[in-house]
């Protein structure tokens, strides 16, 4: 007898769609590593909040927030977008009823949590809403181009005087809290709160959004001129531009002044001011547009055409790029519209 047959015949065929087959699919473990992408975030808390530290150190805002503070009363900060301090600690206006709530982790995180939905979905106006006491916290945004990176913050007031009632319903909500407060202080300082006529207050936002404004075209020039120290030839390159950057433009005639070849100039450039030289032109020429569509004198296509743009539709569609709002609505924003 065959042997191979008979084994054959032994051990029929196994069919590959047969119950009785196994597949084990190979099976890869990929590890993710988020090492990388929350370092670059950190580093970029950390640029942020180092650009809010140096223009809340100007004397530019220094001086705004002198006179807004002695003529309105009201307390005024400057915040990074991540922050988890209270806005107004160190005011000279700080709300008396506030700084008594300060003293509670629980009445703290309850502020900081109004803080932050105050700042929530800030983008052409200012956003005002209520805390758990009744009064009003208003948040207006800095922006650098579409994206906001500081908050202007102010607030801590009523529309009217507070009733009877609302101050026995504020002493009841600091003894849920389990605050250990005299009544008599938490009601003189609840009953010595501002009250500010609403459309006082609300012309006075529309001041403190002109100056966010203005605070973000101050950003914008810090972060062209950068904080450190730049070769000399992008130093001359970046005069250069300021000087002519009403005329067109390009890369070889940039790169002549500033002594370099275009190859290697482009890429010095890039790594001395962290943008691309079309990128960094145009940022000079919106902010330059900016400070023209104040005066209603000149038509936002006159102002185009003047900062150095070739045509209309490239204007509009890198000023709202860089803005987040088109020049006609830039213009309508301001208080002098």
């Amino acid at each position: 007898m065959d042997p191979v047959a008979t084994a054959a015949r032994a051990e029929p065929a196994v069919r590959l769609d047969s119950p009785r087959v196994r597949f084990q699919p190979e099976v890869k473990v990929v590890k993710l590593d988020f090492t990388a992408a929350a370092q670059r975030s950190q580093e970029t808390t950390n640029s942020s909040n180092r650009l809010v530290k140096r223009l809340a150190e100007s004397a530019f805002y220094r001086e705004f927030q002198e006179a807004f503070e002695i003529s309105t009363r009201l307390p005024l900060t400057l915040r990074p977008v991540e922050s988890w301090q209270l806005a107004h600690a160190e005011s000279r206006n700080l709300n008396g009823f506030c700084a008594l709530l300060s003293r509670s982790n629980r009445s703290c995180a309850a502020c900081l949590q109004v803080q932050h939905r105050v700042c929530e979905d800030v983008k052409d106006t200012p956003r005002t809403i209520n805390c758990a006491f009744g009064l009003s916290e208003t948040a207006v945004g800095v922006k650098v181009g579409a994206n906001v990176v500081a908050y202007l913050q102010t607030g801590q007031v009523f529309f009217k005087p507070p009733t009877a009632r609302q101050t026995d319903r504020a002493l009841k909500q600091l003894h849920e809290w389990g605050l250990q407060l005299d009544d008599a202080e938490a009601t003189r300082c609840y009953r010595e709160t501002p009250v500010v006529r609403q459309h006082e207050y609300e012309a006075t936002l529309r001041l403190l959004q002109f100056f966010a404004d203005q605070l973000g075209t101050l950003a914008s020039q810090i972060i062209l001129r950068q904080q450190t120290a730049e070769p000399l030839q992008i130093t001359r390159a970046r005069k250069f531009i300021a000087d002519q950057h009403q005329d067109k433009l390009s890369l070889g005639a940039v790169a002549r002044h500033a002594g370099m070849s275009p190859f290697h100039f482009c890429k010095t450039f890039k790594k001395a001011t962290g943008v691309p030289l079309t990128e960094y032109v145009s940022r000079v020429r919106v902010e330059e547009a900016k400070n023209l569509l104040m005066n209603l004198n000149y038509r936002p296509s006159e102002i185009g055409f003047q900062v150095g743009f070739q045509s209309l539709i490239h204007f509009n569609r890198v000023f709202k790029r860089m803005v987040g709002e088109s020049p006609k609505e830039f213009r309508a924003h301001l208080p002098a519209a």
